[in-house]
């Protein structure tokens, strides 16, 4: 009889939540950037689906939008909370800035020993071209109504106004990041200033309380809920058109960017 209860006892059941590449962007070679329209429906899948004994998110970006990192986790911890399942987070490659921000939904966070970490602060980009045109014997010609609507317009000198104006956005968002971490890491990252942008490597991010542990996926889960744990994987997939086309060349360019500066 003892057998019998065995053979159809259920084996249990981790979900997998894969969010590989850039947060609100194109793709690395072969997935779609992340972005709240379109995890949503994996995200729900992953928390509703039979009796999750825990749900696990494999993580490997550099980051994007802070807006989507937010939209995501929020929804991630929203679920967590109303069916009351933990969380665990392995971040592979990378999980910086946006992509530590997806980490933090996570009520335990696992890293390899070479994975980088951190990056919390707020970067904005671009070029600068007006030097280029002059000496091509270009003349720019905007018309606004509003004055701040051609700000750092990148065919223009750079003004002192616009750059103390973005800062000033930036700063917003930086408090936003940080309360996130200390909303979630709170005691363990203590009173380190962990917010300057740093970023670290295995057990560096340990020691400064942005991790909890080095561990992989699958030997982490077997050691928590046995041998038998049945690990299904929820992902993006990216549509063979989806890969074609100038606008996904410039993105996956912009992505690259990304990554590179990780030396990825």
């Amino acid at each position: 009889m003892e057998k019998i209860v065995k053979l159809f006892k259920s084996k249990p059941t981790v979900p997998v939540i894969r969010l590989n590449g850039v947060i609100g962007g194109g793709s690395r070679i072969g997935g779609p950037g992340l972005n709240d329209a379109a995890l949503a429906p994996v995200i729900e899948r992953a928390f509703s689906r039979g009796k999750p004994k825990a749900v696990a998110l494999v993580i490997n970006s550099p980051g994007g939008s802070p807006v989507q990192s937010a939209l995501i986790a929020a929804r991630i911890r929203r679920l967590a909370e109303e069916k009351d399942i933990k969380v665990y987070a392995f971040c592979e490659d990378v999980a910086a800035s946006g992509g530590y921000w997806l980490a933090t939904t996570a009520d335990e966070i696992y890293v390899d020993g070479n994975s980088i970490i951190g990056s919390i602060g707020v970067i904005s980009a671009s070029f600068g071209f007006n030097e280029l045109m002059e000496r091509q014997g270009v003349e720019r010609r905007i018309y606004t109504a509003g004055e701040d609507k051609s700000m750092l317009d990148p065919f223009r000198p750079v003004k002192d106004e616009d750059v103390e104006r973005i800062k000033g956005l930036q700063k917003v968002i930086h408090e936003n990041f940080i309360a996130q971490v200390t909303s979630r890491r709170g005691a363990k990252v203590g009173d380190k200033d962990l917010f300057t942008g740093e970023i670290w490597v295995g057990k560096q991010a340990i020691e400064n309380g942005l991790v909890d542990g080095i561990a992989h996926l699958v030997p982490k889960m077997k050691a928590l809920f046995g041998d038998d744990v049945r690990l299904r994987d929820h992902g993006l997939k990216r549509s063979i058109l989806s890969r074609f086309g100038a606008a996904n060349v410039i993105s996956d360019v912009e992505d690259r960017m990304n990554w590179s500066r990780f030396g990825l």
